[in-house]
C-alpha cells in the first residue's frame, strides 16, 4: 500500500511541476501586436511599418501629467504589454492617488499607418468609459514624429477627446528617428565630374608609376609617367603666367644715352706724361 501511495504522490508532484512550467513558459512568451483584420491577411504596408518599429519593442515609455487627485501616469510600449501583463494592454493610465489602472488601448487591436516623416499607431479595445462616449471602449492614438537625433524620446499625452458620442480617443505624441524617411543623397553634375576626374588622375599616376618602376626600371623622378611632357607643360604654364602677370612691358630699350665727342672735351696729350718712366 505504501508503494502505491508513494507512486501516486510522485505522479501528482510531477503533474504539478509540469503545470507550473507550462504556466511560466506561457507568461514568458510575450504577446505582440495583432493588426486589425483577419489573421494571415494583414496589410503588407502595415506589417512593413511595424517592422520599422522593431527596435522599440523592448522599450517602455512613461509620462506623468496633472496634480493632486488628478495626477495620472501613462505607460506605453510598442507591440508589448504595459502595466498588468495579463491584460494585453499596450498603453495604460494609472491614477497616482489611488493606484487604479485603466487600459487605454490593447495590442490585440492595432492599426498603424505612416507618412513621409511620421507614423500613427492606434491601439483600440481599451476599457469602457463610465459615462462618456456612449460607454464605448477607449482608444489610444500615438503620433510618432521624425527626429533624427533620437531613437525614441519625448513621449507625452496631448489631449483626450471624450466630448463626442462615439469615436473618442486619447492622443499622444513621441519623437523617433524610425519615423524619418530615408535620406537620399543627390550628387550634382559637377560633383560627379570632379569625382570621376580625381579617380582617373589617381589611376594614371599610380599605374604610370608602377609601369615606370617595374617595367622600364626608372628611378627617382623618372618614375613619374611622361615626366618630360609634364615638365614642358610646366614650363609653358610658367611662361604664360610670366607673360600675363609681368608688371613691366617686354623688350624695353636700355635706359642709357651715348656720350658725344663734344661732351668729352679736348684730350690733353700730356695728362699721362707723368706716368712715363724718366
Amino acid at each position: 500500500m505504501f508503494p502505491f501511495h508513494s507512486c501516486w504522490r510522485a505522479g501528482l508532484l510531477l503533474l504539478l511541476l509540469l503545470a507550473i512550467t507550462a504556466r511560466e513558459s506561457w507568461q514568458a512568451e510575450e504577446k505582440t501586436c495583432d493588426l486589425v483584420g483577419e489573421k494571415g491577411r494583414e496589410s503588407e504596408r502595415e506589417l512593413a511599418v511595424l517592422k520599422r518599429l522593431a527596435p522599440l519593442f523592448n522599450k517602455s515609455f512613461e509620462s506623468t501629467v496633472g496634480q493632486g487627485s488628478e495626477m495620472y501616469m501613462y505607460i506605453f510600449r510598442v507591440c508589448r504589454e504595459a502595466g498588468n501583463h495579463s491584460s494585453g494592454a499596450g498603453l495604460v493610465q494609472i491614477n497616482k492617488s489611488n493606484g487604479k489602472e485603466t487600459v487605454v488601448g490593447r495590442i490585440n487591436e492595432t492599426h498603424i499607418f505612416n507618412g513621409s516623416n511620421w507614423i500613427m499607431l492606434i491601439y483600440k479595445g481599451g476599457d469602457e468609459y463610465d459615462n462618456h462616449c456612449g460607454k464605448e471602449q477607449r482608444r489610444a492614438v500615438v503620433m510618432i514624429s521624425c527626429n533624427r537625433h533620437t531613437l525614441a524620446d519625448n513621449f507625452n499625452p496631448v489631449s483626450e477627446e471624450r466630448g463626442k458620442v462615439q469615436d473618442c480617443f486619447y492622443l499622444f505624441e513621441m519623437d523617433s528617428s524610425l519615423a524619418c524617411s530615408p535620406e537620399v543623397s543627390h550628387l550634382s553634375v559637377g560633383s560627379v565630374l570632379l569625382i570621376t576626374s580625381a579617380s582617373l588622375i589617381a589611376v594614371y599616376i599610380i599605374g604610370g608609376f608602377l609601369y615606370q618602376r617595374l617595367v622600364v626600371g626608372a628611378k627617382g623622378i623618372e618614375q613619374f609617367p611622361h615626366i618630360a611632357f609634364w615638365q614642358d607643360v610646366g614650363n609653358l604654364i610658367a611662361d604664360g603666367c610670366d607673360f600675363v602677370c609681368r608688371s613691366k612691358p617686354r623688350n624695353v630699350p636700355a635706359t642709357y644715352r651715348g656720350v658725344g665727342d663734344d661732351q668729352l672735351g679736348e684730350d690733353s696729350e700730356e695728362r699721362d706724361d707723368h706716368l712715363l718712366p724718366m
